[in-house]
Parts: structure tokens; sequence; C-alpha cells
């Protein structure tokens, strides 16, 4: 009796390892292989109002950005993949340079919605980049910021040796993007980055993941996180674990706003929260009452870019 009851249980155990590695291989796919991502559409974390909705997709800052003359600039990363950047250069001469990163599933266009004001009303020199896994650049799996911020020490290089030494530099992240920028504050940077804007970020990709698969999956973090966890690292090279915006802003030396809508359920307002509770630098923290993920500068706008200036102007150099 005692015998069968032990291969009852071991059988049982059996199944839900075969279950936990079939669902590590499926989440794998469904968030960080390269390709369309169905599970979005229809997503209530993501709904957004009518207006913002229009703006993000049919704005006039669509049409600014098709018809800029960008200087395409190619880069291969560390790793061997080739990626996609985008200059464009001021249209008076400037040392200011901002450099852009997008979300989840985005290109680097995607922040013209941001690189239009920065240009036109600041006569900055704005440049952006499709990350790995994304729009014309390569790379068959999506890095949540990880790998990415390496690439992103590599193009704030090659563009102060582009633009010159006195260069100074504003990263300014979205989503995905935000996390990515922060992400490369915790490295060793040029005394040329000035400080660096984080637009709806998260703290850790294991905390995200851990955050979504209970809200959209209904299922706990454990044991399916840690296990695609392993197969992220076999397949793309990263943990999700390791992959921590959070551990990255302890090591941040520039100063870092965080910007987040109170009314994000897609990622959580408490990890804006918690990065700038943790950051080593000078932060701020400002948040947008009714704003959902990501649409903090569309809802208000003239909110949004006080917030900006008043930044900027009292970190960089006049």
């Amino acid at each position: 009796m005692k015998k069968k009851i032990l291969k009852i249980v071991a059988g049982f155990f059996v199944v839900l390892l075969i279950i936990d590695v079939i669902a590590s291989f499926y989440f794998y796919d469904l968030a960080i292989n390269r390709g369309p991502k169905d599970f979005l559409s229809g997503n209530k974390d993501l709904e957004v109002s009518a207006e913002t909705m229009e703006v993000l997709l049919e704005g006039g800052w669509r049409d600014w950005v098709a018809n800029q003359e960008f200087e395409h600039i190619e880069m291969t990363s560390r790793d061997g993949l080739l990626l996609q950047g985008y200059f464009l250069e001021a249209k008076e001469p400037t040392n200011k340079l901002v450099i852009a990163a997008h979300g989840y599933l985005g290109r680097g266009s995607d922040m013209g919605l941001y690189g239009q004001y920065y240009y036109e009303e600041l006569g900055y020199n704005f440049f952006t980049a499709d990350s790995r896994g994304h729009g014309r650049s390569e790379g068959d799996y999506i890095g949540f910021g990880w790998p990415d911020r390496l690439d992103y020490v590599d193009w704030i290089n090659a563009l102060i040796e582009k633009l010159g030494t006195d260069t100074e530099i504003i990263l300014h992240g979205l989503s995905m993007g935000a996390a990515t920028v922060l992400m490369t504050a915790g490295e060793e940077l040029p005394d040329n980055v000035k400080l660096v804007i984080a637009d709806s970020p998260y703290t850790s990709v294991y905390d995200l993941f851990s955050y979504q698969i209970k809200r959209m999956f209904k299922l706990p973090p454990f044991p399916f996180i840690h296990s695609t966890s392993i197969v992220t690292n076999a397949k793309a090279g990263y943990s999700l674990t390791e992959a921590s915006a959070l551990k990255q802003v302890k090591k941040a030396e520039v100063p870092i706003l965080y910007i987040a809508g109170d009314a994000d359920t897609f990622v959580p307002t408490e990890m804006a929260h918690e990065l700038y509770e943790n950051t080593n630098s000078k932060a701020e923290l400002v948040t947008f009452e009714g704003a959902n993920h990501g649409e903090s500068f569309v809802m208000d706008e003239e909110k949004y870019i006080q917030v900006l200036n008043k930044f900027l102007e009292d970190n960089l150099d006049r």
C-alpha cells in the first residue's frame, strides 16, 4: 500500500513537472520570442480613452515623423546583431541630444510622440533606435531592457564620437524603454549623460511577469516564472531575475525623473514608487491622475511638459 501511494505521488509530481516545462516554453514564446503578440489584443489593462487612442494612432506627431529626414545609422551589437538607429540633427547648432527608447513591440519611430517636442520646441538633436528584436533591428528575442542596456551604452558612445565630446545627453524611455534607460543608468556611463526620464517603468522582468501571470492567467509565479527564466537564459542569454531596473538604479549616478499614471494596471504604479525610493542618485517622481500605462503625456501634455522642462532646467548646463 505504501509503495502504491509513493508511486501515485511520484507520478503526480512527474505530471506537474511536464506541465511546468511545457508552460515555460509556452510563456517564452508568448512574451519573449520575437513575433506578433495576440494576447495583448483586448487586454483591459491596456485600455485607454478614445481620445488617447486617436492621438497614439493618428496624431499629428506621426505626420511629423514621416516628414523628417532622419539619418539612418547602423551599429553591430557586442553579440553580433545589426541594430538600426535614426538621428535627426537639430535645426540650429546645439550640444543637447535626446536618446529615446521605445516600448514593448514598438519601434524607434514611436518615440516621435516625444521627439517632436524636443526637436521643434527645445531645439535638441534627437536619436532613437529599433531595440533588438523590434522594427528593422536583428534579434529573435525581446530583451526587456537587459541586453539592450549595453546596446544603449554603445549608442551613447557612438553618438558622442559623432557629435563631439561636449554633447549633453538625455535618456528618455517609455514602458520597456523606461526600464531600458534605467538599466543603462546603472552601467558606467560617460559624463555626457546628464539625466534620465523613465515613463511607466517596471522594477524587473521577474516582477512584471509575476504580476502579469497572476493577473492574466490566474497562475502563481512559482514555479512557472522560475522555469520560464531558465528557458529564457538558455535561449536568449539572460534570466528574468537579473533583468532588474531596481538593482541598476541603486548604482545610478545621474538624476532620474520617474513618470507614472496613477491608474496604470499593466505596470502597477507601485513599481515606479519602489524604483524612486531605491534610486541612489537625485530622483523625482511625478504621477498623473487617471492615466493608464504610458498615457500621461497624451492625457495631460501641459503638465508633462511643465514637469519635463523643470527637470531639464535643474539638471542641464545652461
